[in-house]
Formats: structure tokens, C-alpha cells, sequence
């Protein structure tokens, strides 16, 4: 186990690096000013000595520590400012529409203001989204039979080598066969624990991650050329339920998803990913367990192995594997999110 004073070094480190990973695991006090922030607060850090770390922020609060302003640790990190939410808005209203810096007068919103919060959001500026969202819509016009000229131009393409360009860039090929191509939504989740990524198809999640998890990119790229897919921003019918169960989940009333999910990997894999959605929540399992479980024993590398190919966190609950020792074992969201993940199931039984 952990010693307390490994965990203040461990958080201390994470402080320092302004880690999101460790974001709603703990939270600091600085006793020299008595506020209390976040560990990815972008203020100057404090000395070690001079910090005390909770984990809830109402822990902090009874010790009298008043939030901070610049990292507003009472808020939700999913709360979007008024600004964005009015830009989501005119982009869903008119996703077709080719959106410049001088449309910002008619929001009242400097373009300024749009591009740094809508790239703190989303990763990408304002004109970004708008340009992949315009493009989602083209390629509808494509998957549903329209000549390629016809989805350029309700698309707000002007020029056919923009067009394939933009095409490029989002999918990785030139539209020859467009249709045999698949179109998958994106949409980033902002949950207590950290940012997600979801990934879906009309009918089931592809995959859902914590964006700051290591090799992400090459995740989704890999998922992009085996599927054959264009990875667009949008909206779906399966990103509701799942906002919904996540939002349960985290506030300890939901245990197990309803959410539809596809599972992409060989029968092996596919086998332990169900295994693991079996493992009841509050409780954990072993790989050698899994293994058994299987009906596989010797399969427990193997078993190692599919377990860190899973794709759907949280919802496929890989974080419920441990160490023979009772030890954490790695976890793809960090080992921080895992030991909160774990405690936070286990006050569900």
C-alpha cells in the first residue's frame, strides 16, 4: 500500500506538472494563502511544506481554504462558458455554413475570445470545428448517393481541391469510393475525473478514453484506417445515453451501462472484454482470475494483453484488474483515476 507521505510526494509531482490526469482526484490547499486549487491550476506553485492536499473539495472548504479564481475548483470542468454554448449553437444551426472571423460581430463575440475558449473546450479553434462539422455534412450528401460536385457545394466548398483537401486531411484518403466508406461522430465528454473522447457509429460506441491517455492519437488513427472511417465531430443519439449514465455513474446511482457498444478486436479479446464487464462493480479480479474465468488458464499474458487493448473505459471496466499482491496494476487512464474509480465503485455496494 501507498504510505500517506508517498501520496503527498506523488500528488506534489503531478502539481508541479499541472497533470490532468490526477484532475478530481485530489485537490491543494495552499496554507501561505489559503486557497485552494486544482492540480492543473496555472498559477505558480507552492513549496511542498506549504501544501495540503483533500480529496473533495468540500474537505477543503471546512479548512477554511476559499477557491481559487483562476482555476474555479467549486465548478464543473464541463460547464461551457456562454460564449461557447452560443457557439456550439450557430455551428449546429447552420453546420453547412462557412464560418469566418468577421461572422463573430453578429454573435457579439470577439474572435479572439472565440478561438482561445473554444480551443481550451474542444482542442481545436472555433474555425476548426466549424470546418470538420462542415464537412461531416458533405460527406452525408456522399454516403446517400449525391454526386461529388453536390456535396462540395452544400457543403460551402467553393473550390473542388478545398474540398478534397479538407477530405484529406479528415480521412486520410481522396473521396473515390465514398460510399464504402464509414462515418463515425466524435465528441469530447468532460467528466469529474478528467476530459473523454467518445467515438461512435449510428448504432454503438466505438470508443470512449481519457483524452491525456497516452497514445491516444495513434489509437484513433488505427481505429480510422481499420474501419475505413472518416472521424468527424457531431452529435448522436448514443453520446446522450451515454452522458446521462456517465453523469449517474459518477454521482454513484448507476453501476452498470445501457449504452450500446461495438466491440472491435479479435474473438479472444472480445471474450475478455465481456469477462470483464462481468466483474461486478465494488468489487476486483486478478488476470489469473480472468483467465480461469475464461476458461483459459494459461492464457493470463494473453488475457494481460487484451485488457490493455480495451477501448471503452469505464464502460468495459478494465480499472477493475489488480495485482495478485492486491497492488495497482497499470491503467491507460493513469493509476491515480484507477484507485478513485475503484473507491468510488466500492461506496456503491
Amino acid at each position: 500500500m501507498i504510505t500517506e507521505q508517498a501520496k503527498i510526494d506523488q500528488f506534489y509531482d503531478m502539481l508541479v506538472q499541472k497533470d490532468s490526469r490526477y484532475e478530481g482526484v485530489f485537490y491543494v490547499g495552499v496554507k501561505t494563502t489559503g486557497i485552494l486549487c486544482r492540480p492543473t491550476c496555472p498559477a505558480k506553485k507552492p513549496n511542498k511544506e506549504n501544501c495540503e492536499f483533500f480529496q473533495t473539495a468540500q474537505e477543503a472548504l471546512l479548512a477554511s481554504y476559499r477557491p481559487c479564481k483562476r482555476c474555479q475548483p467549486l465548478n464543473n470542468p464541463s460547464k461551457l462558458s456562454e460564449e461557447v454554448k452560443l457557439l456550439v449553437q450557430a455551428i449546429e444551426a447552420n453546420p453547412e455554413r462557412k464560418w469566418t472571423d468577421k461572422d463573430f460581430d453578429e454573435l457579439a463575440i470577439s474572435a479572439n475570445t472565440a478561438r482561445r475558449q473554444f480551443k481550451k473546450q474542444f482542442g481545436m479553434t472555433f474555425i476548426e470545428y466549424a470546418r470538420a462539422r462542415r464537412l461531416g455534412f458533405a460527406f452525408d450528401h456522399i454516403r446517400n448517393g449525391a454526386p461529388l460536385i453536390d456535396a462540395q457545394l452544400e457543403g460551402g466548398y467553393d473550390s473542388s481541391n478545398g474540398f478534397r483537401d479538407a477530405f484529406t486531411r479528415t480521412m486520410g484518403t481522396i473521396p473515390k469510393k465514398a460510399k464504402s466508406l464509414n462515418k463515425f461522430v466524435s465528441k469530447w465528454i468532460e467528466t469529474p475525473l478528467g476530459s473523454m473522447i467518445a467515438i461512435a457509429n449510428n448504432d454503438a460506441l466505438i470508443l470512449l478514453e481519457f483524452v491525456d491517455r497516452r497514445g491516444l492519437e495513434t489509437e484513433i488513427e488505427t481505429l480510422r484506417k481499420k474501419w475505413h472511417a472518416a472521424i468527424i465531430p457531431g452529435e448522436s443519439p448514443i453520446f446522450n445515453q451515454l452522458s446521462l449514465e456517465l453523469e449517474a455513474y459518477f454521482k454513484g446511482d448507476l453501476a452498470t451501462f445501457d449504452t450500446p457498444i461495438a466491440y472491435i478486436g479479435s474473438e479472444f479479446q472480445q471474450t475478455v472484454w465481456h469477462a470483464l464487464q462481468a466483474i461486478p462493480a465494488g468489487t476486483t479480479s486478478t488476470y489469473g482470475q480472468l483467465a480461469v474465468k475464461i476458461g483459459n488458464p494459461k492464457a493470463v499474458r494473453a488475457v494481460a494483453r487484451a485488457n490493455g487493448a480495451n477501448q471503452l473505459s469505464i464502460l468495459v471496466p478494465c480499472h477493475r484488474i489488480i495485482g495478485r499482491n492486491g497492488d495497482l496494476t497499470g491503467y491507460g487512464g493513469g493509476l491515480a483515476r484507477k484507485e478513485w474509480l475503484l473507491k468510488h465503485e466500492a461506496g456503491m455496494i
